[in-house]
């Protein structure tokens, strides 16, 4: 396969491998107007040449938007290969250009969020543990911070503890997210929208800089979903899905 790496310069006319062909769609404008912030503080974005699920974006750890203490390590925000991408080996060239890449400016490791089961929008936990991943750290809803050290002994990254015990002290539904991923520039609305219609107690709180993502009580911050001060999951909703929680 035949890679590209997305920069300032091609990031307007290159398609960003999400589920979403049209450029003018606020979920790209939003997604596109993030990257765009995150290229001067070292994110990579490398998807392959053809469109589609297809790409790793990663970044150094102490600039990521996620609360892990992590000094010398490069974060994985998102490595996704789907459809008929998979089955051919393509995550381990990304994840291998990742490596190459990282050792090259002198990063001790690699880490990134996943969970003992397979959860949505999170690393697939059998295909780290192949590839010589270790869970690091582990938050009491599940979250796992795995990490992949370059060399024996080094440190072990860590959540902060903010996000090690997934708890707010709100009421009713509140929902943690970023414009990291761009289905929330469409599906955040449309919860709001619905808990207004019903009249469900329910916050969209937006984390709009690296600051406020690393002091979040939550490992995930692209979404987050609290329901009574609990946490309970990081899969995007759209109403109908909202409403079945609500109602269920």
């Amino acid at each position: 396969m035949e890679y590209i790496r997305v920069t300032k310069e091609n990031l307007e006319k290159e398609h960003i491998c999400c589920a979403i062909s049209n450029n003018k769609d606020v979920q790209v404008s939003s997604k596109k107007a993030w990257l765009a912030d995150r290229f001067d503080e070292g994110l990579v974005f490398l998807k392959s040449v053809e469109r589609g699920k297809c790409f790793i974006e990663y970044i150094p750890a102490e600039n990521a938007w996620n609360p892990i203490d992590a000094p010398g390590y490069m974060y994985i925000d998102c490595l996704w290969v789907s459809g008929s991408f998979k089955g051919h080996g393509y995550s381990s060239e990304l994840l291998d250009a990742c490596i190459s890449d990282s050792r090259e400016k002198g990063e001790k490791g690699l880490c990134i969020l996943a969970a003992a089961k397979k959860k949505p929008f999170l690393a697939d936990p059998k295909f780290l543990s192949y590839k010589g991943f270790v869970v690091a750290d582990e938050a009491d809803n599940g979250i796992q911070l795995w990490h992949l050290p370059f060399t024996e002994g080094a440190e072990a990254p860590a959540f902060k503890e903010c996000a090690k015990h997934p708890h707010i002290d709100e009421p009713g539904y509140v929902l943690y997210y970023t414009n990291q991923c761009p289905f929330n520039a469409k599906y955040v609305p449309v919860l709001e929208a619905a808990a207004k219609e019903h009249g469900i107690r329910f916050k969209a709180v937006k984390l709009d800089s690296r600051e406020a993502a690393q002091a979040a009580p939550t490992p995930v911050t692209t979404y987050a979903f609290f329901r009574d001060g609990e946490y309970v999951t990081n899969e995007q909703m759209n109403d109908k899905k909202f409403l079945k929680l609500v109602q269920g």
